[in-house]
C-alpha cells in the first residue's frame, strides 16, 4: 500500500465515538460512518451527527472500492424507520442523512423502506431537513417515484468514479444509469436538491473528472463532492495517487465556474460530510441570486 501523506492523517475522541455507537446499538441502527470506515467519523460523532445506513449492513453488490460487507442479506426490519426517527430526536439533529446498502434482492430495491423512513423522521422531527443517499434502484422510474413522493430535501446518488473506470471499480453498476437517476429526480421534482460525488486517486484524468462534472450538470445536479479514495484493505482497488489539497482546491474552483450551486472538494470530503452546510449554502445562494435579480445586495457564499 502507498504511504498516506500527512494531510490524510486524522485523530478522534474515543469517548464521543463510543457514545454514538452506544446509541446506534441500543436502537439497532447502523451508520455508514462505521461500516465504511470513514476518516471523518470522529469529527462527525463529536458533533453528534452521523449518516444512518438502513436495511442492514450487508450489500448485495461487490464494488471494489467499498468497505461495506457483501454477502447474504437479512430481512428488512419494519421497526427501523421509527428507531431511526427516535435517534434523530435523541441526537437533536437539524439535518439527517440516510443511506443504505444496495438491496438488489428486494423487488423495489428498498424504495418503500426509504420512503417509510423519511416519513417517520419527518413525523417525529418536523423541523429536520432530510437527505437521502440512494442506490441506483436499477434505474427503475417507478421505484424512484416512491422516494420522490416522500419528498426529502435532498436526493443524492453517487456516481463514485469516472465512466472509464466503471468496469474495474463498479462492475455491477452503470454510469449512464446513475446519470439517469439524477436526471429523472430533477425532472420529476425540480424543488428537490440533487447531489452526486466522486472519489479521485483511482487512475482518472482531469479531463475525465471535468466530463463527470459536465454530465452531472446536464442531469440537473445541484451539489457535487470530490474526495480522496482510501483503500480499505489489500483486497480492494489500489490507490493510484494521493491528490494534493492544492489540486482539490483547483477542482472546486473549476466546479464552481461550471455552475454547481455548491461543491465540496478536499481530500477528506465524503458525500455526506458537512451535508447540512451544503444544503444551507445552496439555499442561501439561491436567495442571494433572487435578491440580486431584484436589485438587492450580492452575497459571496464561498
Amino acid at each position: 500500500m502507498k504511504k498516506k501523506p500527512e494531510w490524510l492523517k486524522v485523530s478522534y475522541n474515543k469517548a464521543a465515538v463510543d457514545e454514538i455507537n452506544g446509541i446506534m446499538t441500543r436502537l439497532k441502527l447502523n451508520t455508514v460512518c462505521k461500516e465504511a470506515n470513514c476518516p471523518n467519523l470522529g469529527e462527525c460523532y463529536k458533533k453528534r451527527t452521523a449518516t444512518f445506513m438502513i436495511m442492514g449492513n450487508i450489500c448485495t453488490r461487490h464494488c471494489r472500492f467499498c468497505n461495506v460487507s457483501s454477502g447474504v442479506v437479512e430481512p428488512v426490519d419494519p421497526n427501523e424507520p421509527m428507531h431511526l426517527a427516535e435517534a434523530v430526536k435523541e441526537l437533536e439533529l437539524k439535518h439527517v442523512v440516510i443511506t443504505s446498502v444496495t438491496r438488489d434482492d428486494l423487488q423495489d430495491g428498498g424504495a418503500r423502506h426509504f420512503a417509510n423512513t423519511i416519513r417517520a423522521v419527518r413525523k417525529l422531527n418536523p423541523e429536520v431537513s432530510i437527505e437521502v443517499l440512494i442506490p441506483d434502484l436499477k434505474g427503475v422510474n417507478d421505484h424512484l417515484d416512491i422516494i420522490i413522493e416522500a419528498n426529502p430535501d435532498v436526493i443524492n446518488h453517487n456516481v463514485e468514479t469516472v465512466k472509464a473506470l466503471y468496469p474495474q471499480v463498479r462492475p455491477e453498476a452503470n454510469y449512464e444509469q446513475s446519470m439517469h437517476v439524477l436526471n429523472y429526480v430533477k425532472t420529476r421534482a425540480p424543488h428537490i436538491k440533487t447531489k452526486t460525488g466522486i472519489m479521485v486517486g483511482l487512475g482518472e484524468t482531469d479531463e475525465q473528472i471535468y466530463q463527470v462534472m459536465d454530465d452531472s450538470l446536464e442531469a440537473g445536479c445541484d451539489i457535487f463532492t470530490i474526495g480522496q479514495y482510501l483503500r480499505p484493505s489489500s483486497k480492494h482497488f489500489e490507490v493510484k495517487e494521493y491528490v494534493t489539497p492544492e489540486k482539490f482546491a483547483a477542482y472546486k474552483k473549476i466546479g464552481e465556474a461550471k455552475g454547481f450551486y455548491y461543491i465540496a472538494s478536499s481530500p477528506l470530503v465524503r458525500s455526506s460530510y458537512r451535508a447540512e452546510e451544503a444544503l444551507r449554502s445552496d439555499s442561501h445562494r439561491r436567495e442571494a441570486l433572487g435578491n440580486e435579480a431584484n436589485g438587492g445586495n450580492n452575497c459571496d457564499l464561498y
